[in-house]
């Protein structure tokens, strides 16, 4: 079965950024299970796993338009730590969750004070040119109710 439109790619993958440093791998986990076409991962991927079958291996470069986006100036903000996951143990340079009216949103801590923390709101790989090397493991029809969530479920359902 090819991936298309309403099906589950599972896959493994490793990122690398566009000068090949090792960012994360899902080989030291679980594989990535996504519904196709519901833009469960970003464009760049979602269009290289198009038309391929289990057993297929390829690398795809991604640029930031396709991923991430690209930089933008003047997304510092000041937030309160209450608003941050685990903010007593933030330092400068990591990233974490701020929970915004719109849902969770992945920031790069730049300050941390006594009770706001500075953030970055561009995403921690927006302008970056990330490489994935990617292999399918499996194709699968998606459920009705996985179509109905905009997302692959784990075997035996997915509670909501």
């Amino acid at each position: 079965m090819k991936i298309e439109p309403r099906t589950v790619a599972i896959f493994h993958y490793d990122l690398a950024d566009g000068a090949g440093r090792r960012i994360e791998s899902s080989r030291t986990g679980r594989p990535l299970a996504v519904l196709h076409g519901a833009g469960n991962v970003i464009a760049g991927v979602e269009a290289a796993l198009a038309g391929r079958e289990p057993g297929a291996r390829f690398t795809v470069t991604v640029p930031p338009e396709q991923g991430y986006g690209e930089r933008r100036d003047g997304l510092v903000q000041r937030v309160p730590k209450k608003h941050l996951r685990d903010p007593q143990r933030l330092r400068p340079g990591d990233t974490t969750v701020l929970v915004t009216r719109d849902g969770l949103r992945m920031v790069s801590v730049l300050k941390v004070g006594q009770s706001v923390v500075d953030v970055d709101l561009n995403h921690p790989m927006a302008g970056r040119t990330l490489v994935f090397a990617i292999e399918v493991l499996a194709v699968r029809e998606a459920t009705p109710e996985e179509i109905e969530h905009g997302h692959a479920h784990e075997p035996g359902g997915h509670p909501h």
